[in-house]
């Protein structure tokens, strides 16, 4: 089989965040890529690229490969598609010179449609939770996935974006069943101060109409493709699959609630891959930072806010529905167990190497106190010893949640590598411990932004997908 004819699929390890959209935008670039596949998430999705020029932009539904002239985007059927932030973001990539962005890009006529009542409910839901908080980034993906699960008959999808009557006809049943249904978070958010937009939206009767006209901008009949045009698309060379969140954000194997509604490992890329009878080489990139991070709600055993000063975020900030950054030392606890939940990689990418201090903070084992659960692999010599979390049942949210209660129990073993004071070698020195560390080769490294920042140490791939 010609290498030429490959797919890289590259997934976070993490919470999101660790340098999918930059290792995309390289992976292209190296391998002379023409087609970029999302394969899961949506409009939530993040991923920023920054050109050697000096051009950036935050990716949110186009593929990390669109600054580059000429090579494609495809939104594959489990992706939840965002019309109207879809023409914003294609307006963003017009005024940094890519003016041709949506005649690049297809659409699967399966992907489910975000509707402006799915976001301002999720909205709404995440308000009435007070204090309790999941986290949302609040483009109602989460709402349109929880709802279609419930009312497949009545669920959007892109092959009714077509049709604008038609169309409006379903989004105004959408709103009236959300009213509905959910009446009692509309009562519970009605008082916070936030609410008072999302409360007009979902009483506007003439929302549906202006909206279902307003996605006719995307030129939806053109757009709009059956799953088996992505076989052709793949037979012309290279392709890079653009996973969106991350491991431990996954619906099933994530820390729940605190998850996404998407399946954030390599599953479903391997899944259109099979269904596609691809035959060719596929290489599974597991993409770390240097140190852990998270934005928004839900557990994390090494955070470390007195880093926060010494690790400034340029693109991620703490405005908007997800809250605040939060970082922390690396964690190879969680490190493992995204490696175990997802089934494993072919190599590793590390992120942020540029970042890296004389001495710097890790964590391999935790302190919990001992008690009778079934989530926490503990130390057979030392009990109060965390080394590993139990990987449960696939589906089984009852020992997610489980975790969730366990984690927040347990205190990180932080230790201290010394890097060495000059910052040459530094980066060696931490790729050999972690190489070490989690037993998996590490095949990219990533030295800054920009693809010119990126060190290849080796890129394989294996045959069949499975």
């Amino acid at each position: 089989m010609s290498p030429s004819r490959a797919a890289h699929i590259v997934v976070d390890l993490g919470f999101g965040d660790a340098g999918k959209g930059t290792l995309t935008d390289w992976l292209v670039r190296r391998h002379g890529a023409c087609l970029v596949v999302r394969f899961n998430g949506g409009a939530q999705a993040g991923h920023n690229v920054v050109t050697d020029d000096g051009r950036h932009h935050t990716f949110s539904q186009f593929g990390a490969g669109t600054l580059i002239p000429g090579v494609r985007t495809h939104l594959a059927r489990p992706t939840i598609l965002h019309p109207l932030a879809m023409r914003v973001e294609a307006r963003y990539l017009a005024e940094r010179g890519v003016p041709d962005a949506l005649d690049r890009t297809t659409v699967s006529e399966g992907a489910r449609v975000i509707t402006p009542f799915h976001q301002a409910m999720g909205r709404l839901r995440e308000l009435a939770r007070g204090p309790g908080r999941h986290g949302t980034c609040g483009v109602g993906v989460g709402e349109t996935v929880r709802d279609a699960l419930a009312h497949p008959e009545d669920a959007l999808h892109a092959g009714d974006l077509g049709n604008p009557v038609s169309l409006a006809r379903k989004a105004r049943v959408a709103q009236e069943r959300l009213r509905s249904e959910l009446a009692d978070i509309l009562r519970a958010a009605r008082n916070h101060p936030q609410a008072e937009p999302e409360l007009a939206l979902m009483d506007d009767v003439d929302v549906a109409e202006r909206w279902a006209d307003a996605v006719q901008s995307l030129r939806p009949r053109e757009r709009v493709v059956g799953d088996d045009g992505l076989d052709s698309q793949l037979r012309e060379g290279t392709t890079v699959f653009e996973g969106a969140q991350g491991v431990l954000l996954d619906e099933w194997r994530g820390f729940h609630p605190h998850t996404t509604w998407s399946t954030c490992t390599f599953d479903l890329a391997l899944e259109l891959l099979r269904e596609q009878g691809f035959d060719g080489d596929i290489h599974r990139l597991g993409v770390l930072r240097t140190y852990a991070t998270r934005h928004g709600e839900g557990p994390f055993p090494t955070e470390e806010p007195a880093l926060t000063p010494a690790l400034p975020e340029p693109h991620n900030g703490a405005a908007g529905w997800q809250g605040g950054f939060r970082v922390g030392a690396f964690d190879a606890v969680l490190a493992r167990h995204a490696l175990a939940a997802c089934g494993g990689v072919d190599s590793l990418a590390l992120t942020h190497l540029d970042r890296l201090g004389a001495r710097w903070p890790v964590c391999t084992a935790y302190r919990a106190p001992p008690m009778a659960d079934d989530v926490l692999v503990r130390d057979t010599a030392e009990a109060t010893r965390v080394t590993a979390l139990r990987l449960g049942p696939h589906r089984d949210l009852a020992h997610q949640e489980r975790l969730t209660h366990a984690l927040a129990t347990c205190i990180p073993l932080r230790e201290e590598l010394d890097l060495g004071a000059p910052p040459d070698g530094r980066a060696d020195r931490f790729v050999a411990w972690v190489e070490s560390t989690l037993g998996v080769r590490v095949s990219v490294t990533s030295h800054g932004p920009a693809a010119r920042d990126k060190r290849e140490r080796g890129l394989t791939a294996r045959t069949a997908p499975r």
